[in-house]
């Protein structure tokens, strides 16, 4: 298992020191902290242990300017070394450091009381006392606390006994979510071109993978790999990892940017959190307050909204929606630092509940107990929660799987059994919705048929679009039509080409509407080649315009009539008897102008255009340029006089 050990403690207590004791490696390598003797930025390094174990190893700078650049360090230790100067005691950056390991979740510490060789044995004791009073009621609660020198070597062979202990210790399962790798560094090598170190959260990377930056979106191709100098294979989860990118020629790749897997595509710039403000704090987290956010190497200016309270006090813990000023990649689980707007103290930390929550009405009587929920370990519920919440209908695999953090395959797999999701499928593509929103779909859909039938007896079925647009729960158009099939297969409803109906649906006229067909037939069949449009027949017959048109309509279903364009109909057996003509008078080679089929069937221009329009769209007649002829059909033995045998 791989391993990260961090530093911690306050500035000139002796942990770079105590880093180069242990490996070997000064971790100051700018100019600037050999000249002022102090750390400024991150320094690496790896510590082999007697058993085998190799650690990375991320030195952080100990002054409170520095702040920022120990939280970015100290995202994905596994064990820190805390050091504790014997001389000095507890000083300010001790606590502070402290906090923010214990938001960070930190559980495995050796507390290092450095200097030793500098204090008195009483000294030691007293210093050794404040530790422990000091760790009481945080994740390190209980961590050794081990004398040690860097100038004498004093308790180094102690330490690194205590340091394999804990890494023993620690039994955690490999995250399931995609690859992350928060960068800490970025810098061009000559000759190499784009390099980025961090350590990476989750996944594994290897040469030729490609790896996206967010926020931005950049997409980058990893020419190698490295761990501890190395070059490897593949790096995973839990390694220092350093990359050599292929990708744009001037990439706008950062401290505060992570290199994830292609898959992960979604930034957040608001996120529902559970937040803790420690007993040491001084002040409360107010409602709306502004602060800074620290996440993995990132840092936003921000917002917190204190869910269902004005405030947070110190020692409580409270639910917060917190916005940001940018956008950054945040996944459920994920854990932040909160400090204040000017960056002079820390106020608390979370863990990330809801990447993209809906803006939340702090009166709604349901929100503390939805966000209760979201602190499910149980996928399946949680998936439930994200979809049942979400706008739309149904949900693509895609953010699903971010919401979860998992991997597309694995979600599939854990939602799989879950009762209240329902999958559907349409076009190879997964959607993801609920049994709930399916009942209210279903319901609406069959009430609005319903409503439709009743209305409209004589309409065959509703048009797919019109019943998707009444919808309570807004549908994608591919979302509706896979919920239309599997309502089909529970004849539940019938579909008809755009067309959808309750399966016990049937048109019939009653006997008016028969009474109006039949007034219909005989008007139509006065004027056979010149028959009125729609307007005229329902003022001919005394009739509203749209219950005329609905009969006619079922007269078409039942190809009685024919309409073959605009408002003109036609009775089909008047449609029948041209085509017979026509094949009767001319062969396939025949040429037929519209003045010669105007004369034949002793029409005029406006009904012969629409009716050899009508007869191409049938296919007997074909146009070319201003003539048509006839298609090319076979006749049946009895059509063409001979017998069958020949």
């Amino acid at each position: 298992m791989p391993f990260i050990i961090g530093t911690a403690g306050h500035i000139d207590h002796g942990k770079t020191s105590l880093v180069k004791a242990l490996t070997g490696t000064d971790t100051d390598r700018l100019k600037e902290e050999k000249e002022r003797g102090i750390s400024i930025e991150l320094g690496f390094a790896h510590l082999d242990l007697p058993d085998g174990t190799r650690a990375g190893v991320i030195d952080v700078p100990g002054h409170e300017r520095f702040i920022r650049t120990m939280v970015a360090g100290s995202h994905g230790v596994d064990l820190v070394l805390f050091t504790v100067a014997a001389d000095d005691g507890v000083m300010p950056q001790t606590v502070e450091h402290l906090e923010i390991l214990h938001l960070l979740g930190v559980m495995r510490a050796a507390f290092v009381l450095t200097k030793i060789d500098l204090a008195t044995a009483a000294r030691a004791a007293e210093v050794t006392t404040e530790i422990e009073r000091l760790a009481a009621g945080t994740s390190l609660e209980g961590a050794p606390v081990v004398p040690c020198s860097s100038v004498t070597g004093q308790g180094l062979d102690r330490l690194l006994t205590a340091i394999a202990d804990g890494l023993r210790r620690i039994d955690r399962t490999p995250p399931a979510g995609y690859f992350r790798l928060p960068v800490d560094r970025a810098f061009v090598l000559h000759g190499h071109g784009l390099i980025i170190t961090g350590t990476a959260l989750e996944g594994e990377v290897r040469a030729g993978d490609r790896l996206r930056s967010l926020p931005g979106g950049q997409v980058f191709r990893v020419r190698s790999v490295q761990v501890h100098g190395e070059a490897v294979d593949r790096a995973t989860w839990g390694q220092r990892v350093a990359l050599n990118l292929a990708g744009q020629e001037r990439p706008a790749i950062e401290r505060g940017h992570v290199l994830c897997d292609e898959h992960l595509t979604m930034t957040s710039d608001r996120f529902d959190a559970i937040v803790e403000v420690r007993p040491t704090a001084t002040v409360p987290i107010r409602n709306h307050q502004r602060v800074r956010v620290h996440m993995g190497t990132a840092e936003r200016l921000g917002k917190a909204i204190v869910l269902a309270h004005e405030a947070i006090e110190p020692g409580q813990s409270a639910f917060c929606q917190i916005s940001v000023t940018d956008s950054l990649l945040a996944l459920r689980g994920d854990r932040f630092i909160v400090r204040d707007e000017t960056a002079q103290r820390t106020l608390g930390g979370g863990i990330v509940l809801h990447p993209w929550p809906r803006v939340h009405r702090r009166g709604d009587p349901t929100l503390e107990a939805r966000l209760q929920a979201l602190r499910s370990t149980e996928p399946g519920a949680l998936a439930e929660r994200f979809l049942d919440e979400q706008p739309e209908f149904a949900t693509p695999l895609s953010p699903l799987y971010h919401f979860l953090n998992l991997r597309a395959e694995e979600t599939r797999e854990r939602v799989a059994g879950h009762d209240a999701i329902v999958r559907l499928s349409e076009d190879d593509d997964l959607l993801y919705s609920t049994a709930r929103k399916w009942r209210v779909l279903q319901t609406a859909v069959v009430n609005a048929l319903r409503a439709f039938h009743a209305g409209r007896p004589l309409e065959p079925g509703a048009d797919i679009e019109a019943v998707r647009e009444q919808l309570p729960i807004p549908a994608a158009a591919r979302a509706f039509r896979a919920f239309v099939a599997q309502l089909e297969r529970d004849g539940l409803v019938a579909r008809e080409g755009n067309l959808l109906r309750l399966p016990g649906h049937r048109v019939a006229l009653r006997s008016e509407e028969q009474d109006v067909a039949d007034r219909l037939r005989a008007l139509l069949a006065r004027t056979p080649m010149a028959p009125p449009g729609v307007r005229q027949m329902a003022v001919d017959m005394g009739l509203d315009e749209g219950r005329l048109l609905q009969v006619l309509r079922v007269l078409e279903r039942d190809r009685i009539v024919v309409r073959v364009g605009g408002d003109l109909y036609f009775l089909r057996e008047s449609i029948d008897a041209v085509t017979r003509a026509l094949r009767e008078q001319f062969t396939e080679t025949d040429d037929i102008t519209p003045a010669m089929f105007r004369d034949r069937f002793q029409t005029t221009r406006k009904y012969a255009i629409p009716l050899l329009e009508h007869l191409d769209r049938e296919g007997v007649t074909i146009r070319m340029g201003d003539t048509r002829r006839l298609r090319r059909w076979q006749r049946s033995p009895a059509a063409s006089g001979r017998s069958s045998s020949g």
